[in-house]
């Protein structure tokens, strides 16, 4: 047993033994001592052995404590001391031992009893046959004992402490308040990190206590304003300007608390009084405070629904046109929080102006105010073509670029830039922010802002970059978006490679530029990892296709893709599944690469002619299953007679390889080609016309297109308008009649000289005889070298619809 009182005297001591045990106890004990001691002492002792055992005790400080014990005789039982302590000043000590007496011949007989059980063996208790002395000198036989004591130095103050109640200390803990002041609670916490029973107690029920003070404060106060609301509605209507603005102040003070709150949102007419005491008053404070109690009462769903019905919205707009502050500020809260939670407030605030008094409200300079006005700005025009317009006119593009390059919130810069990213997808904002530097401000905050902030300016650049094209001053966002292409981010991938592709079209500066940085290494990365996603691999693709045409690194880019083992991953885009945006931009950058000689046989490794092969069959294919039909074939969005179109150019430019032109005549698409010159879509028959005039260099090739029956078709095309195709028509005629009679060749010189002189009269004054005809027409004919210096940008023999065709992308905000 474990005491925890003060130790005072040993007065008497009392010992009842058993007969057959001679025991001895002394406790010697000194008395008045000024110290709390608190002990503990157990004995148990089973034994089977003929043991004297002994204990002494010994305490320092003023105590001395001995206790002996020793025993003679052979004990059948357990045996069990236990020592108890009640100790308090001048209290008797008294020592109780309760000992069975215990026989020998009682013994044995237990022990004869226990011997007849399944366990057949004597126990030792009576024979000592499986007795063991233990040494009591070794470490493992000694006996030890440990007392613990606690010295305090005012034991009168731990002696009233420890007088105390189990019931008093809790209700102390509990209910702290019932203490009497300057009176504490001895705590028993031991460890500071690990609270007592009572003090788990204590937390709950002061919880507890303080819910049950506000319960009956929020049943006074929902009774207060129960009988004040009906007086103030019609004190709030009163003609005295005092009267009213004295109510509105009590009707503020009474929204300060949720019970009186709740009690005046229910009643509509008071919220009905409060709206019009606002709109009416010309006091200042009045407004003031009138907007404020509808700017609590915004705060809960039936608040919300009471101002709405009270044609509070009107009301709140007007204040926006308010010179005090907090009246502007109460006002567009409450109308934001009313655009976000109460349905049908969106087109109530649009019928009562509400844009147009908001718009104006950009040129103010508190950062949060300005916050929740883009907010409510961004809520009006998701969605509504009639609300982006009225920004545009009242001045809002202007207004929204100044706070992105000013500003350093983040809660207003990614507020605003919503709004910009609504705006960037309407035809008309789009250029006016453009106008306004918006890609310059939008730039400024891709790299050290927020991830959401990055991500809104991203997708904003990219609605906007369409519109941009033309736009001066974009190296540093260049540069930024190059960088930006090394992201894991898939949708920062997808905005960056969507807006250097619009940027880099028909955009000379931009396209070296972004060449000079690294872009085409970046982009070819980007297509690697893109993998299957198409939103990543489109726009690369196209700005890969911009970056190698038309502007002086040009060649350096087409090199660059090579270099960078680009074209084993561009050729295997044209395979298996068809995404057909992705195919259509593919095989245009493969005719630029293969305008570069050094790239014609790493394409062919790759085995870009087969798949452009196929890709044309399938395509052709899908235009004759519609021919019958007057609409074009689409598919994602593509028409296949761009993709007819596209890969009869790259076959074209391919062809110029000599090995390549032998491969491409191998797979019996001569037939393909002539039936192509009968096409409806002009630019699919000088394709056509195109590839015919590369392969008719080989003399069995010109047989075979001789043979399909071109000469007809290709006789037609010699009076096309268009020259580029009239031309090509006229040196596939000639090199296919070099082998003929001279009447087929003369009959061919009098169409060509006819067809490609028809407008300059003086070719038709040159004397001589037939044989300078022949002449001229054969000099007039071989355009192939002005092909070759000029074949991508000439306006005559140009391809610029294939792998340049000024496509833009146009992405909507999401």
């Amino acid at each position: 047993m474990s005491l925890f009182q003060p130790v005072p005297s040993l007065s008497a001591l009392s010992l009842p033994l058993s007969t057959y045990l001679p025991l001895s106890l002394s406790l010697p004990l000194s008395t008045y001592l000024p110290l709390s001691l608190s002990l503990s002492l157990s004995l148990s002792l089973s034994t089977s052995l003929y043991l004297p055992t002994s204990l002494s005790l010994s305490l320092p400080t003023y105590l001395s404590l001995s206790l002996s014990l020793s025993t003679s005789l052979y004990l059948p039982t357990s045996l069990s001391l236990s020592l108890s302590l009640p100790l308090s000043t001048y209290l008797p000590l008294s020592l109780s031992l309760p000992l069975l007496p215990v026989n020998e011949t009682e013994g044995s007989v237990k022990v004869a009893e226990w011997q007849q059980t399944y366990y057949a063996h004597d126990s030792g208790i009576q024979s000592g046959a499986t007795t063991v002395r233990d040494d009591e000198g070794t470490e493992y036989s000694a006996k030890k004992y440990a007392v613990t004591t606690t010295l305090v130095e005012n034991p009168t103050e731990v002696e009233a402490q420890y007088t105390l109640t189990r019931a008093q200390r809790v209700r102390a803990a509990m209910f702290p308040e019932t203490l009497v002041e300057g009176e504490a609670v001895l705590s028993t916490q031991t460890d500071p990190g690990q609270q007592t029973n009572v003090q788990r107690l204590a937390e709950p029920s002061q919880l507890l206590k303080t819910a049950i003070v506000h319960l009956i404060n929020y049943q006074d106060d929902a009774e207060l304003a129960t009988r004040a609301v009906p007086e103030l509605t019609k004190l709030l209507a009163d003609d005295d300007a005092v009267v009213v603005n004295k109510a509105a102040m009590i009707v503020n003070q009474l929204t300060r608390k949720e019970a009186s709150r709740r009690v005046l949102m229910q009643s509509p007419q008071m919220v009905a009084a409060v709206v019009r005491a606002m709109q009416n008053t010309g006091d200042m404070e009045t407004a003031r405070c009138a907007a404020s109690v509808l700017h609590s009462l915004s705060h809960q769903r039936e608040g919300l629904l009471a101002i709405f019905k009270s044609g509070g919205i009107p009301a709140l707009v007007r204040m926006l046109s308010s010179p005090m502050e907090s009246v502007l500020f109460y006002a567009i809260t409450t109308l934001h929080n009313l655009l976000l939670h109460q349905e049908g407030a969106k087109m109530a605030v649009r019928l009562a102006d509400g844009l147009q008094r908001m718009v104006p409200l950009l040129k103010k300079s508190n950062p949060k105010f300005l916050a929740i006005t883009t907010d409510c700005l961004q809520l009006l025009s998701y969605g509504n073509q009639e609300s982006k317009l009225i920004i545009l006119a009242n001045g809002g593009p202007e207004g929204l670029v100044f706070i992105m390059r000013n500003y350093n919130y983040e809660k207003l810069l990614w507020t605003t830039s919503r709004v910009l990213k609504v705006l960037s997808v309407c035809p008309s904002n789009k250029p006016a922010i453009v106008e306004a530097g918006g890609m310059q401000a939008l730039g400024q905050h891709l790299t050290g802002s927020s991830q959401r902030l990055t991500q809104n300016c991203l997708w904003t650049l990219r609605n906007l970059s369409d519109a941009a094209t033309k736009q001066e001053g974009l190296d540093g966002l260049l540069q930024v978006l190059v960088g930006q292409l090394g992201s894991d981010d898939v949708n920062m991938l997808t905005c960056a490679t969507g807006i250097l592709s619009n940027l880099t079209c028909n955009n000379s500066r931009n396209k070296t530029l972004v060449t000079q940085c690294g872009g085409v290494e970046a982009l070819i990365h980007a297509v690697l990892r893109a993998g299957e996603k198409e939103d990543v691999a489109e726009p690369a693709v196209c700005a890969l296709r911009h970056l190698t045409s038309r502007h002086q690194d040009a060649e350096l880019a087409q090199n660059a893709v090579r270099l960078h083992y680009g074209i084993p991953a561009i050729v295997k885009l044209l395979g298996q599944p068809h995404y057909w945006p992705v195919v259509k931009a593919t095989v245009g950058l493969i005719r630029n690469l293969a305008l570069c000689p050094v790239n014609q046989a790493p394409l062919r490794d790759a085995g870009a002619i087969p798949r452009l092969v196929n890709l044309l069959l399938k395509a052709h294919q899908d235009t004759q299953r519609h021919a019958s039909s007057s609409q074009q074939t689409y598919q994602d969005g593509v028409r296949m007679e761009e993709i007819v179109e596209g890969c009869t150019g790259a076959l074209h430019i391919l062809a110029r390889d000599p090995v390549n032109r032998g491969e491409i005549a191998s797979m019996q698409t001569i037939p393909l080609f002539v039936q192509l010159l009968y096409s409806y879509v002009e630019n699919v028959k000088r394709v056509s016309a195109g590839v015919l005039c590369e392969l008719a260099l080989d003399k069995q090739s010109a047989e075979m297109i001789d043979a399909e029956g071109a000469s007809a078709p290709l006789m037609e095309l010699l009076h096309s308008n268009n020259e580029g195709i009239a031309t090509y028509a006229a040196a596939v005629l000639f090199r296919i009649s070099e082998d003929k009679s001279s009447d087929y060749r003369k009959r061919v010189s009098v169409e060509l000289t006819h067809s490609l002189f028809k407008h300059d009269p003086a070719a038709w004054e040159m004397p001589g005889s037939d044989q300078y005809k022949d002449q001229s027409a054969h000099n007039a004919v071989p355009m192939q070298a002005a092909y070759l210096a000029d074949g991508e940008c000439g306006p005559v023999l140009s391809y610029s619809t294939v792998h340049q065709r000024n496509t833009t992308f146009v992405f909507y905000a999401r």
